[in-house]
């Protein structure tokens, strides 16, 4: 064989494709059998040109691993030695590589059974081996190694080490040095024990003097091997960077700063300051690396090159990601530096300056949300300037930041409606297509938590909207629909003049039928949807039937986000008709089946190109491939399926809690889906079902009434969904999760009560007290240094729901909730740290106001904890906050007893404030009132009324927060019934404030009863007296007061 297998070398390398095409054909045939093994090694090391030979060690490389079974102990013996002798004796570097890659092979199957014992020693001896070429190629071999036997070097782990160190710092050759590189990248991807992983730390120096040579020399693809290592040993959990971590910083932006290096070489750089940024924040404080970061990656944004828009690589694009990671978890830090970048080059004359002035603000604005608000004015004067710049770039950024704006700011943003949207109004007629699409979707985020403050605008908005429907191209028209729908759900009733013609035009889309237009009747279906939500049942449903046919009919199209709208749709319609959408159960339930029930369809792309494919020799198949796992290249999930699942899930929820008893026939196969759907790996999709879960629970007791077998089925499903719940809490790793499966048990407290959880108590207790300490799996962080308590990593939605709990057991459990409490208060009081931010006092003071209303009595044992705390935060510049602390001082004094009367003189002193004209807040000032008028009724005695009614009556009739009416009007009332001396000396005042508390339409009559009750009692007292005072008042007013006193 040996001698016809060498011809067919030759004869493969030939130009000539029909001798090729022979060869390999012969090749193939002689490959089946065992014996083409020695006579490969042979011309391994005898042919006479390298070609030959090299072409020889891929075919053995292919080939021996469904061969090496059969070959005797003597054959086994010959090939090994021949392999070292090609790697130690053969003079060709491709040719010694494809031997090392053949070693690598059989090195997977002889190294575990023992039959190759002197491998790793002869590697330690030829990397210590005086010629370059012998270095070179061990390390290569221990680079392919750890990829079949890294197992086999555990025990020799320090030796390798060392061994890798000193070549990384071989003084003679470069090329030793490029390998050792290579070596310590295949270690550190192999090694996941943290001691291990820690002692490369000390390799960081020479791993950056041998990239920075190979930059030098224009090997990028070998320098790149540096930022390779540097995200494993970023992303590990153990602190490996130390101080090293200034000099990767120093060596990544000295290459994302370098424009002559290939764009793949600067995106390794800026993502490795990307992962910095993201799992090692707080090194990048202490070692003051987070200005020079931002004064490279600022400037990058404004890098213009001739390239694809779309392209990933691109260097702004990178540094737009790094800043917005670093903006989401060290925002404090990052919002100065960057506003002042923004502001100077807002004047640049270069304009790719002054778009990257407003893209910058713009990328910041989700993670510094909190810092922007405070400084609106300044970043709202550079982005309306851009918004009104001559260069398009300019003007397109500037929508872009607007439109972040409207979705991160929010509600502070709102209040500069009026110097916004006349920009945005102007925008929306730009020459440019870009900045008009931009400026659509600034508008819809805008609008959407906008209320009546729209309605002047509606004419001017809806004029444009509507013309640019009808005449703009199809991606104008999409984001077109999406602000329509902003601007409809933000005016409600308001749009009802409006909703006929944009009925209308919808009409066209939900038509349409090629794949290129359906994106567009997505869109449309969504905003009949929307439409309908806005102007209500009685305006829609005589007009539903021909929506709800196009889009049942829409669902066989076969497009993903066409069924996802279609599904809100359906939800939206459900939720305004309520019992009227029973009629279309029966043909919408079973479309919302098929989409939660569709594969998920993960793509996954298989890498099985060989790298040894010599000449293209692709035609003899490797025996390796049919035992080692395929290299999976890429994974991506289709995010449509995902989209279209979660809102399925939601539509089962909605159409379950507004058809009730009638959801019966649909009831199971919805329950079996949602908890399928409750451990779905994907957020989205979770989220809905813990939503849906609890919506299906006040169906499953409607159904469950009215059945023999029922409350054993409705238990069944109860305790289901209560354990899920649970279990979420403490095990799901999204905060969003768990702030609904959080804030869906406080709502099942107040439906079903206290008995209906108090199986579950130990278990809500404890999952309630870990969310507290931050230690569910949803609060766990990677982090090599200590967190500073500013910056600590939870979630204010995710703590207002955990606070909103402990209400509902105080309210459920009244003071049977004091030995729960008492665990509770200390991880509570955490949050209240003058450290934390303003929004974390606000949910404590908010959280302990609730349980000292319902928990009563046993909150006195917290008054001296407390009062100090609540007392400063009614000076707080947060207007939440002064409201907060206004109800909290109320409750305290209401039932912490006697313990509270020493801060009265405190109290009143810090609430005076507040009645002033300095306060601006109407909940604040109303907030103040009720807890005044808890001092007064607790402990009338210690209020010198003299002084303070006054003041507290000037503040009524309450303007805003008609919660604390009872309070203020039942403490006024008994005032004036008890014949009060100080509270009738002010009977104008109290005859101006009752009138027009009558005459509201907020009020309820039980407080209007007692407000009529108390004039009536003035009427006895002072007679015909009043009759100035009435007098004085508006008709309506007189009128109102003269019903309800009759009625008294």
């Amino acid at each position: 064989m040996a001698q016809s297998l060498e011809l067919l070398l030759i004869q493969f390398l030939m130009p000539d494709n029909d001798a090729r095409r022979q060869a390999e054909e012969q090749i193939k045939r002689l490959a089946k059998d065992p014996q083409v093994v020695p006579a490969l090694v042979q011309h391994l090391r005898t042919a006479k040109t390298p070609n030959v030979r090299q072409l020889a060690a891929v075919l053995l490389r292919k080939k021996i691993t469904g061969h090496w079974a059969k070959l005797t102990p003597q054959l086994k013996q010959h090939v090994k030695q021949s392999l070292i002798e090609s790697i130690t004796m053969e003079h060709s570097p491709p040719v010694r590589r494809a031997s090392a890659n053949v070693v690598s092979i059989v090195a997977k199957y002889a190294v575990p059974a023992g039959e190759w014992a002197d491998l790793l020693p002869f590697l330690f001896q030829c990397s210590q081996s005086a010629q370059e070429e012998h270095r070179e190629v061990a390390l290569i071999l221990f680079s392919s190694l750890t990829e079949t036997i890294g197992n086999s070097f555990r025990p020799h782990f320090t030796e390798l080490q060392a061994l890798l160190l000193k070549c990384l710092q071989d003084e003679t050759s470069n090329r030793v040095r490029v390998a050792a590189l290579k070596a310590v990248g295949s270690f550190i991807e192999f090694t996941h024990d943290g001691d291990e992983v820690v002692k490369f730390r000390e390799f960081i120096p020479s791993i950056l003097n041998v990239s920075r040579q190979c930059l030098a020399a224009g090997e990028e693809d070998v320098a790149v091997i540096a930022f390779e290592i540097f995200d494993e040993l970023i992303e590990s959990p153990a602190p490996l960077l130390g101080e090293s971590v200034k000099s990767i910083v120093q060596f990544s932006l000295e290459v994302c700063s370098s424009q002559s290096l290939d764009s793949n070489t600067r995106h390794q750089a800026i993502q490795i300051i990307s992962w910095l940024a993201k799992y090692k924040s707080s090194s990048l404080k202490k070692h003051k690396l987070v200005i020079p970061i931002l004064q490279v990656m600022c400037p990058l944004l404004a890098e213009s090159n001739d390239r694809d828009e779309d392209d990933d690589l691109a260097p702004d694009r990178a540094a737009a990601e790094v800043i917005d990671t670093m903006a989401m978890n060290i925002p404090k830090q990052v919002f100065p530096p960057v506003l002042e970048f923004s502001s100077l080059s807002s004047q640049n004359p270069n304009p790719k300056y002054r778009e990257a002035a407003a893209t910058s603000l713009g990328v910041i604005s989700e993670g510094c949300s909190e810092f922007m608000k405070d400084k609106l004015e300044p970043v709202l004067h550079i982005v309306l300037g851009a918004l009104r710049d001559p260069e398009q770039v300019v003007r397109g950024a500037a929508s872009f930041a607007l439109g972040q704006f409207a979705e991160y700011l929010q509600p502070e943003i709102i209040s500069h409606y009026e110097s916004v949207l006349p920009c945005i109004l102007n925008a929306l007629e730009d020459t440019s297509d870009e900045v008009k699409e931009k400026s659509y979707y600034a508008l819809a985020a805008f609008c959407e938590n906008m209320g009546e403050e729209i309605r002047p605008f509606l004419d001017a908005l809806m004029g444009k909207l509507l013309g640019a429907l009808q005449t703009s191209a199809r991606n104008l028209q999409e984001t077109c629909m999406s602000a329509i729908g902003s601007v409809a759900s933000a005016a409600e009733e308001a749009f009802i003049p409006y909703a006929e013609r944009v009925l209308e035009l919808m009409k066209t889309f939900l038509v349409l039928t090629n794949d290129e237009d359906l994106r567009a009747r997505a869109r449309a279906t969504e905003l009949v949807g929307i439409v309908a939500m806005s102007v209500g049942r009685k305006q829609m449903e005589p007009i539903l039937p021909p929506f709800i046919e196009a889009a049942i009919s829409g669902f066989g199209l076969e497009f993903s986000e066409l069924r996802e709208y279609t599904h809100g749709f359906f939800s939206n319609v459900a939720e305004i008709l309520d019992d009227g959408f029973i009629q279309y159960l029966p043909h919408v339930v079973p479309l919302a089946f098929s989409s939660c029930n569709l594969d998920d369809g993960s793509a996954v792309d298989v890498d099985d190109s060989d790298d040894e494919n010599v000449n293209n020799f692709g035609g003899v198949s490797s025996d390796e491939e049919a035992h080692d796992e395929p290299r999976i290249r890429n994974i991506s999930i289709r995010t449509g399926v995902l989209d279209e699942k979660a809102a399925a899930t939601q539509a089962l929820g909605l159409f379950a809690l507004h058809t009730k008893s009638s959801y019966s026939p649909y009831l199971e196969e919805s329950f079996k889906i949602l908890v399928r759907h409750s451990g779905y790996f994907h957020e989205d999709v979770r989220l809905q079902a813990i939503i849906s879960l609890k919506s299906i629970l006040t169906a499953a007791h409607a159904v469950f009434q009215t059945q023999n077998e029922g409350a054993a089925k409705a238990k069944e499903i109860f305790e289901t969904v209560m354990n899920i719940f649970i279990k979420a809490m403490t095990e799901d790793d999204d905060k969003e999760v768990v702030a609904q499966a959080c804030m869906s048990i406080a709502d099942i407290m107040k439906d079903y009560g206290y008995s209906a959880v108090e199986p579950y108590m130990p278990q809500l207790v404890d999952a309630t007290l870990a969310l507290l300490r931050e230690e569910s799996a949803c609060q766990q962080t990677e982090s090599d240094d200590d967190i500073d308590d500013d910056d600590a990593n939870h979630d204010e939605v995710l703590m207002d729901a955990v606070s909103d709990l402990l209400p509902a057991f105080a309210k459920s459990m009244g003071f049977h909730f004091a030995p729960i409490f008492a665990n509770l208060f200390e991880p509570l009081m955490k949050f209240a740290k003058a450290s934390r931010p303003s929004q974390d006092r606000t949910m404590v003071v908010a959280c302990l106001a609730e349980v000292a209303q319902d928990m009563g009595a046993p909150i006195a044992g917290y008054v001296d904890r407390v009062m100090p705390l609540v007392l400063k935060e009614l000076a707080s510049s947060d207007a939440t906050n002064r409201r907060n602390a206004a109800f909290c001082v109320g409750e305290l004094c209401r039932n912490g007893g006697d313990g509270t009367l020493k801060y009265y003189n405190d109290i009143l002193r810090g609430l005076y404030p507040l009645f002033g004209e300095s306060e601006p807040d109407n909940a604040v000032m109303d907030n103040a009132a009720g807890a005044v008028a808890r001092m007064i009724m607790v402990h009338p005695e210690t209020v010198p009324l003299n002084n303070v009614l006054p003041v507290f009556l000037k503040v009524l009739p309450l303007k805003e927060d008609h919660e604390e009416s009872m309070a203020v009007y039942t403490c006024i009332s008994k005032l004036v019934l008890s014949s009060n001396p100080q509270i009738l000396a002010l009977v104008p005042d109290l005859v101006n404030v009752f009138a027009q508390v009558v005459a509201s339409p907020d009020e309820t009559s039980e407080v209007k009863a007692q407000v009529g009750e108390a004039f009536s009692h003035l009427v006895s007292l002072y007679g015909q007296q009043l009759q100035p005072i009435l007098s004085s008042l508006s008709p309506q007013l007189a009128n109102a007061l003269a019903t309800f006193s009759s009625k008294s």
